[in-house]
């Protein structure tokens, strides 16, 4: 059961430069709030008070090395929500996400980040960025290979989520997912438990997308398989984990930057704590 996902028929694609928004990506909802810029290589989503909008990959992936440079909306962002995301469909869904929770001007973005495995999330942690998210473009990277999904800021570790599938905790490794992207209005909620809530004088709101890169399984009909054999030199991401290094760097973002732990939300489990909370 373990050497499951070895089985599932893949080919592997690598996209080593910049991808074009216009080949990868299809816009979903938004209508001409989401907009394709330069011949393809930036794309913006906006928000006003009739509408957010949306777009997805137009292909499915099966473990993979995602990267993405966002510049989010700058100034008074209280009330927005800028989703990026993996997720299959359906109410057993897989789902791996980075959310931006806005503010009001100077104070920070949350990072919102949460695992869902076979329906399943409550694995959120939350942190504060140590850079102004809206001054510039910044990579927000997931690794996803059958042992970790790994979580990254401008190649920064800031979550690692394990495979303890031997110890009966469901991890993402069956479920193609699209990627997904949107730009919304959650005012009831995103800034400070939606005491605050959107400034519309101040829309539209608009955040920013270039330099999508992906070495990535991408399931098929195809005969060859996403296994570690049919992973080129260049597809490390396969076998990727935390080197030490990279260890001590998560530990400095969790220990400075963290504000939100579940594994450390006793009140919200008085039952006992998750258990993959206990496990190294």
């Amino acid at each position: 059961m373990a050497m499951r996902f070895l089985l599932v028929a893949c080919s592997l694609v690598a996209i080593a430069s910049a991808g074009n928004f216009y080949q990868e990506f299809d816009v979903t909802w938004g209508g001409d709030r989401a907009k394709n810029l330069d011949n393809g290589q930036l794309l913006t989503l906006s928000l006003d008070k009739a509408s957010g909008s949306g777009f997805q990959s137009k292909n499915q992936y099966l473990f993979g090395k995602i990267d993405m440079q966002i510049k989010l909306v700058p100034g008074n962002s209280a009330g927005t929500v800028t989703a990026y995301y993996l997720s299959s469909q359906g109410p057993t869904h897989d789902e791996i996400d980075f959310e931006f929770l806005g503010n009001l001007s100077g104070d920070p973005y949350t990072l919102h980040t949460n695992v869902f495995t076979q329906g399943k999330g409550n694995r959120e942690m939350q942190f504060k960025l140590w850079f102004d998210p809206t001054d510039d473009f910044h990579t927000y990277s997931i690794l996803w290979n059958p042992r970790h999904v790994i979580f990254m800021v401008d190649g920064t570790p800031i979550r690692d989520f394990k495979n303890l599938e031997s110890r009966g905790i469901a991890f993402p490794n069956s479920q193609p997912m699209r990627i997904y992207s949107s730009l919304w209005n959650a005012d009831d909620w995103a800034t400070r438990g939606g005491l605050v809530k959107t400034d519309w004088s101040r829309a539209p709101f608009t955040a920013s997308y270039r330099n999508f890169k992906a070495n990535t399984c991408v399931p098929s009909s195809a005969t060859s398989e996403c296994a570690s054999n049919s992973v080129p030199s260049n597809g490390g991401w396969w076998n990727q984990e935390l080197d030490s290094m990279g260890q001590q760097r998560m530990k400095w973002v969790q220990k400075n930057y963290m504000i939100y732990n579940y594994c450390s939300d006793l009140k919200r489990f008085p039952q006992g704590l998750p258990p993959e909370c206990s496990i190294a």
